[in-house]
């Protein structure tokens, strides 16, 4: 057990090493960081309802602190939403703190250049960039890798590309079938079933795609010459025939799923009609990154539920039997065209992916804000005020010090009381002070961990916990040693068999009561409990793997095994002495 524990020490240093990570993270009242109050905004300028606040509390907190442990605060204030994060560089946690985080799957129904023309230089058909890559329900597929660039074929309408994300969203990115190839991050959903290459879609019922659509006579100077007006709305239609999306594109905004919109790409280089909402992000069960093998790009992975997969379906069927621009499927989050691509089949199974120019951090990102869903209300930014961590320096310092205080006092008193034994004790806390420390730097690493007050005070109560189990297991050993009837080797085995469940009890007790107030409360109390809970496992692996196998290295030792007056074990100090062997009287 030594061995094995010390093995799980230099595994967790040789992280740290490679990671360049010696120092926890700090949270807010000891890094200081950003302090960002929402403002929400009604339709009709009421007040919000305290039902829809409530919701984007929760909501909000889930983003920004979805483990937990981030030490983000998220509290209303009247009619406002207040939200801390510690650290610098957080703008872009609070950017997106605050968006809808609706995705939405439409049919494309026509498509055109962002901005327009310069006047007298109308333009008498839809723009023709790069065509955009293209969706298949299998990955393995030829047809889902995406077209060359070039130019068109004559006669054929281009599917325009939306441009490159510069937040990571990706523009030019695929619906498709989760990947075989792709690898989930830590919290990634599982990927489908391996595409076979031989099941290539039947293209021979299907319409052209690369056939130019049917559009009604238009005049050479008519700006919507190229484009089919078929089924579009009127208002939808005239919407799109005035909107420059260099000047309102419609970020942020909250497109009705009931009716047609028109929107613009991230960049605005293009526009686009699109039909009511076929999937909505109320269908999404789940969301997350992941890495794709055969790319080595970003994706973001998403599972419907409920009717969603039903949708999804047929979405992907209309789209693959018609004809371009229409044979594409537009994914709206908050407004904006994030990507287009072309429907290579019916997609089934409910469940599809993004992947194009993301990185991780935007793939995690946007994966949250899917996974967590959006919020009830639109918000604005009212202020922003940078958090100092004068305060929380001091108490830091004064914390330290009365754990450093406590510590010692545990120390003195061990080796006063137990004598030898005690040194069992100093090194059971020095060990377990190791292997928190670690954690803690490990846990901000990978986890977003911040050590802030709340957690340092439970990691000070901790010490008394973890002298607690030491106390037992070395009073049952002299329980046992008093009896005189067993050796210390063989004491120490019995005591053992004794100790454990009073300690696995003790500790049991401690964790449920941690647990218990980790998912119940919020903010410092939810912190304190967490460094409880952690330090309570800790303390258990601590006593399984070094104090007990330490205590019985050292009971092969004369010094303890016979019982030395600064063993800690005399008959002195347990204050009985021996029973002295029997005697039987000899007949005269």
């Amino acid at each position: 057990m030594l061995l094995v524990l010390l093995a799980i020490i230099l595994a967790m240093g040789g992280a740290m090493l490679l990671n360049k990570a010696y120092t926890p993270e700090y949270g807010l009242d000891l890094a200081g960081g950003t302090t960002v109050t929402l403002q929400p905004v009604t339709p009709n300028g009421s007040a919000p309802s305290q039902e829809s606040l409530d919701l984007a509390v929760n909501i909000i907190r889930e983003r920004v602190n979805g483990s937990g442990i981030s030490d983000a605060e998220v509290a209303k204030s009247g009619d406002n939403i207040v939200i801390s994060v510690p650290g610098a560089g957080q703008e872009e946690v609070v950017k997106l703190v605050g968006t809808t985080a609706e995705l939405r799957f439409r049919q494309v129904l026509a498509i055109g250049a962002g901005s327009p023309p310069p006047p007298g230089q109308l333009s008498t058909q839809a723009p023709t960039p790069t065509p955009s890559p293209t969706a298949s329900g299998r990955k393995g597929d030829k047809e889902s890798k995406p077209a060359e660039s070039g130019t068109p074929k004559p006669g054929a309408t281009a599917a325009p590309d939306t441009g490159a994300s510069p937040a990571g969203r990706a523009l030019s990115s695929a619906l498709t079938n989760p990947s075989p190839g792709a690898t989930p991050a830590p919290s990634a959903e599982p990927s489908g079933d391996k595409g076979d290459k031989s099941a290539k879609p039947d293209k021979s019922a299907a319409p052209d795609a690369s056939a130019p659509p049917t559009t009604p006579p238009t005049s050479p100077d008519d700006p919507m010459a190229g484009v089919d007006t078929t089924g579009i709305d009127p208002a939808a239609l005239k919407r799109f025939e005035t909107l420059d999306c260099a000047k309102d594109a419609g970020v942020g905004a909250q497109d009705a799923p009931d009716k047609q919109y028109v929107g613009c790409s991230q960049d605005g280089s293009t526009k686009f009609v699109l039909d009511k909402a076929a999937v909505t992000g109320t269908s999404i069960d789940s969301a997350s990154s992941g890495v794709d093998q055969t790319t080595g790009e970003w994706l973001v992975q998403l599972a419907f539920k409920g009717q969603g997969p039903d949708q999804w379906s047929k979405v992907t069927t209309t789209a693959f039997n018609s004809q371009a621009p229409r044979n594409q499927v537009a994914m709206v989050l908050d407004g904006v065209v994030i990507s287009a691509p072309v429907i290579q089949e019916p997609i089934n199974g409910g469940r599809a992916q993004i992947s194009g120019s993301f990185t991780q951090v935007t793939a995690d990102e946007l994966a949250n804000q899917l996974k967590y869903g959006a919020l009830p209300l639109k918000f604005e930014k009212s202020s922003i005020e940078e958090v100092s961590s004068t305060l929380g320096a001091d108490q830091l310092r004064g914390g330290l010090i009365a754990g450093a205080i406590g510590l010692l006092l545990v120390v003195v008193y061990s080796m006063l009381y137990y004598r030898g034994l005690g040194i069992v004790s100093v090194l059971s806390l020095l060990v377990a002070t190791v292997v928190t420390y670690q954690s803690v730097v490990l846990l901000g690493t990978f986890a977003g961990f911040r050590l802030s007050l709340p957690h340092i005070i439970g990691l000070i109560v901790s010490i008394g916990i973890t002298a607690d189990s030491f106390i037992v297991y070395f009073e049952r050993i002299r329980d046992e040693m008093k009896e005189g009837r067993r050796s210390l080797r063989t004491a120490i085995e019995v005591a053992w068999v004794r100790a454990r469940r009073t300690i696995l009890i003790a500790d049991a007790v401690m964790f449920i009561a941690a647990v218990v107030l980790y998912f119940l409360a919020v903010g410092g109390v939810a912190g304190f409990a967490f460094a409880m809970g952690l330090t309570t496992l800790i303390d258990i692996a601590v006593v399984f793997m070094f104090t007990k196998p330490f205590v019985a290295m050292l009971a092969k030792l004369k010094f303890f095994a016979k019982g030395h007056k600064l063993s800690g074990l005399d008959a002195e100090r347990m204050s009985e002495a021996p029973v002295a062997p029997k005697t039987v009287p000899q007949e005269a």
